[in-house]
């Protein structure tokens, strides 16, 4: 093993949490594995030798019936499905490009699991959406319960409960005294003892409800419901909390909530018979998120899965755009730049996307993809991912292009690091494949960042613009909050929040030709390469994890109480813990903001 891999792992979550000599002994078992692009690396059913971690290249993962799970990455782990059930790989993995695998041994990586708990969290809390985004034991009945459920009181004629639940299509109505339960009349109690018994229509619905219901509180967990709805056949479940009621939980929302996983999202996209039909199945989303974050996977697990989803709607979107308009006359490469590029969308997010066209391709052949891209990004904005504000989309003839055009793009801005230059850089440098031929984009994302980082002008002026987003700290260790609007009183999470920290990771895979794209990744890949140092990174790297975090925990929350997400927090809505331990994180931030405009870089 040689140094650069131990410091490879010596960086890698959750490798980085175990103490010297567990390392050592890692060292000494693993093995390492060269493969080509377009080689299996295993197959579906075929035994796995262990949990393979990317150290250079990227991995295409597919389910057994061929839909892509994910497109994997440097320091991303697979394979861990396979060995958390008996050692059968449950997916295909093969390599998308020339990699340098590193194999941790079955054995090894059981002693790892059972005798550390960073590593047993990581992949316990990282595992796949079909294991977790369904496990009923891991959601508290808090996050599965809907909130304030439609009530009435003992008094009130069985008519005007029949009438409320029609008009607000639910099955149920609580009966309270004030805030207190006292029971449930649903549409069954309705029929089989008002109607059935030929009851008139003005009788109390204290005399056919179910009195004193059984209940749960909302720190049971989604089994406990379950269990009970089994043991005792009911269908409806009220929430009380300190004798008063708090929420609701139907079989229906338990069906809901177990049926819901991106692998299954990602499932019916991929089936889908028309762009038509996407947007029914994106609406899903929010729902899935909150699911997601109330099962409690950290926020990089999240913002992949939910990535994944629109990287395969907008495979799917140009495969139905093939269909639609014929082969296309040349190869092309789809790329997604923003939050998709770097694989970090949330449960709000615009489409920032363009196209690179093979060299040589006539007026004509261009011509072709003029409709083409505008069915894509129509496509993408009826599923949600609306259109780029800013025109930043593949709709836009100067953002398709021939390839040799577009590294004359990258030239200009580099020789000439203007404001826009700057604005346009920070966007591309972000760029991800996405569909259609990538090898077109392959070896353009090196060239680049090798001008880039040549060039000290361009990286001062980009380090610069990385510092125009502030961290909204105020005084008094208060926070700086929007001051007038819609959103006053709020923090920006997303401009103020997660942006900061995109930029600095950005300026340090720039000034050591770092190919990650993703934020995370980005960090890691610093620290390891020493652009920051081991301390000022960690600190950096847990800071982003709390800021993305709460980010995400905040949409969440919106999500269930009904509203669409935003990345607007309310500082109020934080406990004084929390407001504490954020402020800590944009001090954080805002440190290693005035290190890079130092120069220094935070190296001691």
């Amino acid at each position: 093993m040689t140094d650069p891999d131990r410091a490879f792992l010596a960086t890698l979550h959750p490798y980085d949490r175990l103490p010297s000599a567990v390392l050592d002994e890692m060292l000494a078992e693993v093995r390492f594995q060269d493969v080509a692009a377009g080689s299996e690396i295993y197959a579906a059913g075929a035994p796995l030798p262990g949990l393979y971690v990317i150290q250079r290249g990227t991995v295409d993962v597919r389910d057994p019936g061929g839909t892509q799970i994910s497109r994997l990455e440097a320091g991303n782990s697979f394979g861990e499905r396979g060995l958390l059930r008996d050692g059968m790989a449950v997916t295909t993995a093969r390599a998308d490009t020339d990699c340098r695998l590193m194999l941790i041994p079955t054995a090894l990586f059981a002693r790892l699991r059972d005798r550390h708990e960073a590593v047993r969290r990581f992949f316990d809390r990282s595992g796949p959406p079909e294991r977790r985004g369904s496990d009923l034991a891991t959601v508290r009945v808090a996050d599965l319960m809907v909130p304030d459920p439609a009530t009435c009181t003992g008094e009130t004629p069985v008519i005007e409960a029949a009438r409320t639940m029609r008009d607000r299509r639910i099955s149920c109505l609580c009966v309270t005294e004030g805030p207190r339960l006292t029971g449930i009349v649903t549409v069954r109690d309705l029929s089989g003892r008002v109607l059935a018994e030929g009851r008139t229509h003005d009788t109390p619905v204290a005399e056919v409800m179910t009195p004193d219901p059984r209940t749960l509180p909302p720190s049971a967990i989604g089994s406990d419901v379950l269990h009970l709805m089994m043991e005792h056949g009911l269908g409806h479940l009220p929430i009380v909390s300190g004798g008063e009621l708090a929420g609701i939980v139907t079989q229906t929302d338990l069906t809901r909530f177990q049926a819901l996983s991106s692998a299954g999202i990602v499932e019916e996209v991929a089936w889908a018979g028309s762009a038509d039909d996407l947007p029914a199945i994106t609406a899903r989303i929010p729902q899935l998120l909150l699911h997601l974050v109330a099962a409690g996977h950290r926020h990089e697990i999240v913002t992949r899965l939910i990535t994944d989803i629109a990287d395969v709607v907008t495979r799917r979107l140009l495969s139905l755009a093939e269909a639609e308009f014929g082969p296309p006359p040349v190869r092309y490469v789809w790329l997604a730049c923003g939050s998709q590029g770097r694989q970090e969308q949330t449960g709000v997010s615009d489409q920032d996307n363009c196209m690179m066209i093979e060299d040589g391709a006539s007026a004509e052949d261009l011509a072709y993809f003029e409709p083409f891209a505008a069915f894509v990004s129509r496509g993408l904005d009826a599923c949600g991912y609306v259109f780029c504000p800013g025109d930043m989309m593949a709709t836009n003839p100067r953002w398709r292009q021939p390839v040799s055009v577009w590294r004359e793009y990258f030239r200009g801005w580099i020789a000439n690091p203007g404001k826009e230059a700057q604005m346009l850089a920070s966007v591309m440098f972000d760029l991800r494949a996405i569909g259609g031929d990538t090898d077109l984009f392959d070896g353009v994302q090196a060239d680049v960042l090798e001008m880039a980082a040549a060039n000290s002008i361009f990286t001062a002026h980009m380090a610069t613009n990385a510092l125009t987003h502030a961290t909204p700290l105020g005084l008094l260790r208060g926070f700086a909050t929007i001051r007038s609007g819609e959103h006053r009183n709020t923090i920006d999470m997303k401009m103020n929040g997660v942006v900061p920290v995109v930029d600095l990771a950005r300026m340090y895979a720039l000034q050591k030709r770092l190919t990650p794209v993703n934020t995370r990744a980005r960090l890691e890949a610093a620290i390891a390469a020493q652009a920051v140092s081991r301390s000022g990174g960690r600190a950096l790297l847990d800071g982003y994890d709390l800021i993305a975090q709460t980010r995400l925990e905040h949409q969440a929350g919106r999500v269930k109480r009904g509203l669409p997400p935003d990345n607007y927090l309310p500082p109020a809505e934080l406990s004084d813990f929390e407001r504490s331990h954020l402020r800590d994180a944009f001090v954080v931030v805002k440190t290693m903001q005035s290190a890079l405009m130092s120069g220094r870089g935070v190296l001691g």
